[in-house]
């Protein structure tokens, strides 16, 4: 896939890759396809993890849903509500949780008005249906379930979340909104510096990010070696920061792709 600015994963040298320690995805539309977790997606999960990466998706996914990640997929560790807290399967496959400082539960009076504020001046929205189980954020759905609402709607959304002074993120399916001072980037940094010794002055170069929509740009941003799934594109007009890797398949293929690139690299 020829796109200016942006390599292709299959430029990813030997050099680079064998640079790289932690691969970090995005759920929605990069691990999955359609809704769906992939045999193709999660067997180059496994394949990640069982080569000696450390591998930890960063999602605005729920609490209910990390619990089940942590316990039960190839990963050290899972971001959720878009860098809320992250979970692991700790000694005796205990859940051990860190929760960012600065997270401020859903219920939180001013976040409840935007909320509500939200969804009566935009009456095709709706709340998502896995709201009951988040603790930080309130995501409202726009293209998980139908109708599917064009984009220009979830912009909308986001600006009331924001003018009301919340953090608003569009994702390939949501709008996630929340008050505190967080997102994917910072709650990512301080788990693997807190738990792997990751040094963010000096080991930017060992992060493989990949993800696909808006939401993650602050990871795109951050991390030199990140790697966008080529739906990315679809939102190309919305991003200030690209990735420097695009793969040419879209969602679980595309990480498929990312990773045997990878991995084959690795093994060279």
């Amino acid at each position: 896939m020829n796109v200016p600015g942006i390599s292709p994963i299959s430029a990813l040298s030997r050099e680079e890759a064998h640079t790289i320690r932690y691969v970090l995805m995005d759920i929605d539309d990069t691990l999955t396809t359609d809704g769906k977790l992939r045999s193709e997606s999660y067997a180059a999960l496994w394949k990640l993890h069982e080569s000696g990466l450390v591998v930890v998706p960063i999602t605005g996914r729920p609490a209910g849903w990390c619990d089940l990640i942590a316990r039960e997929w190839p990963v050290e560790g899972v971001v959720g509500e878009n860098g809320a807290f992250v979970f692991w399967e700790g000694d005796g496959h205990r859940l051990a949780t860190l929760t960012h400082p600065n997270a401020i539960p859903n219920s939180d009076p001013r976040l409840v008005a935007l909320r509500d504020r939200a969804l009566a001046k935009v009456p095709a929205a709706r709340l998502s249906r896995d709201q009951f189980s988040r603790l930080y954020d309130v995501a409202i759905d726009f293209a998980e379930e139908e109708p599917v609402l064009p984009l220009s709607i979830a912009q909308q959304i986001k600006a009331i979340f924001e003018g009301g002074g919340a953090h608003a993120k569009i994702s390939s399916i949501h709008v996630n909104a929340w008050m505190g001072e967080y997102d994917k980037v910072s709650m990512a940094i301080h788990y693997l510096t807190k738990r792997f010794g990751y040094d963010d002055l000096h080991d930017a170069d060992s992060v493989m990010f990949v993800g696909d929509s808006p939401n993650d740009e602050p990871m795109f941003a951050h991390f030199p070696m990140a790697c966008g799934v080529a739906n990315l594109l679809e939102y190309r007009e919305l991003f200030a920061h690209l990735p420097h890797f695009v793969t040419s398949r879209e969602s679980g293929a595309g990480f498929s792709e990312f990773a045997q690139v990878l991995l084959e690299r690795r093994s060279s």
